[in-house]
């Protein structure tokens, strides 16, 4: 098989679970037709994210067992089922219920498929192909944004959710047929020993969990994802009140981060493959410390405030490329669909993080403590060491 088609029906896929980011959209026509508050809608967008994250742990076993193509298909299903069904609710429990939960779950089990599959395939090129896979992600609500407003004019939000859940359903079990794994007796053929860091031990999740590397990777992976929601989730009321831009040109941040985080899934994953990881990362935590301090005491107008959420927005497409790459690297691929799930809550714990940090402190405090732990992050990212299986194996021998 072209193990090129797997990239294709990775991106396919992660297009269409990226939509989930255009899900602002919905908001203002669900408060005007139900006379809903804001900030009871948007606990959609919250609880499709933390059940999209936490599933991808047992997706990702599943994956491991069953192989990716049946797992992101049931997936697929379940995305399409739900937003569809999203369609007939009248309360907001029943949103939350078919969008949030039924849709979230669909994400997570789909999510890690082609993310795992294409690292199997590509043993040599981790952080490209991660970033590939991922990009699709990033671009699904800019994709999607249109398609979106273009039906809710046309139809009204209620019955858009119908289409669009049709459209998800569609594409995604389309892109599901074009993923599986390599077969196990051509791993040689797949230059495994070409990877730029390679262990040569496969890690149990069990076994993972008992490496102190894991606990690092998993805090520098919150940390750096905690940096880029912050600025990602605010970026228009950002512009508004601390630069005092109109909301049109704000929101023109919105677009200009979409392009820059995707880009920077493919060229800072590709450049982990030639670099390093661990020099990457470092690379990628200076400049957003470098930016979130900038914007804390720094002056701004509009184009520095551009110039400052592109580049955020670019290390952050970074971290979600190299994560990927650096579990396989450190724990392999074997069971790497439940592995990367167990490193990917850290994500999700950032999606609740940043929200509540703005809430507690002003604009300009935030960004001065994402920037401290961006400064911790590169400390820890020198610390971290590939993890020797037989050493874990030693241990557990004489814990029992």
């Amino acid at each position: 098989m072209n193990r090129w088609l797997v990239v294709l029906g990775a991106v396919i896929i992660q297009m269409n679970l990226g939509a989930v980011y255009a899900w602002s959209l919905f908001n203002q026509p669900l408060m005007d037709k139900f006379g809903w508050s804001r900030e009871d809608v948007v606990v959609t967008f919250s609880i499709t994210i933390a059940v999209f994250a936490f599933v991808t742990i047992f997706a990702g076993r599943l994956q491991d067992q069953l192989g990716p193509r049946l797992v992101a298909t049931v997936g697929g299903l379940l995305l399409g089922v739900g937003v569809m069904m999203a369609s007939q609710a009248t309360t907001l429990f029943q949103l939350y219920f078919f969008y949030g939960v039924i849709g979230g779950i669909g994400i997570g089990m789909t999510y890690v498929c082609p993310l795992s599959a294409c690292v199997k395939w590509f043993p040599d090129k981790r952080g490209f192909i991660s970033g590939m896979a991922v990009a699709g992600f990033g671009l699904g609500g800019l994709i999607y944004k249109p398609i979106i407003d273009y039906l809710i004019n046309l139809t009204g939000v209620s019955s858009s959710f119908l289409y669009i859940g049709l459209i998800y359903l569609v594409f995604v079990v389309a892109g599901a047929q074009l993923l599986r794994n390599p077969p196990t007796d051509g791993q040689s053929s797949l230059s495994e020993a070409s990877a730029p860091m390679n262990t040569g031990s496969q890690f149990t999740p069990k076994q993972m969990l008992s490496t102190y590397q894991f606990y690092i990777l998993w805090f520098m992976f919150l940390f750096g994802s905690i940096s880029g929601l912050l600025v990602i989730s605010f970026a228009v009321d950002i512009g508004v009140d601390l630069v005092n831009i109109s909301l049109e040109k704000a929101g023109n941040a919105v677009m200009v981060i979409a392009l820059f985080n995707a880009a920077g899934r493919i060229i800072l994953g590709n450049l982990s493959d030639r670099y390093g990881r661990k020099n990457t990362l470092m690379i990628i935590y200076s400049v957003t410390a470098l930016m979130m301090f900038y914007m804390s005491i720094g002056p701004m107008n509009y184009p520095l405030f551009l110039v400052c959420v592109s580049l955020i927005g670019f290390c952050f497409g970074g971290f979600l490329a190299i994560f990927p790459s650096l579990t396989a690297d450190y724990y392999g691929t074997k069971n790497m669909g439940m592995n990367y799930g167990f490193m990917y809550q850290a994500y999700g714990l950032s999606a609740f993080v940043g929200p509540f940090v703005v809430k507690v402190l002003p604009f300009n405090q935030a960004f001065l403590l994402a920037g401290v732990i961006c400064i911790v992050a590169i400390g820890m990212a020198k610390l971290v060491k590939i993890p020797k299986k037989i050493a874990v194996e030693q241990l557990q021998q004489k814990g029992a």
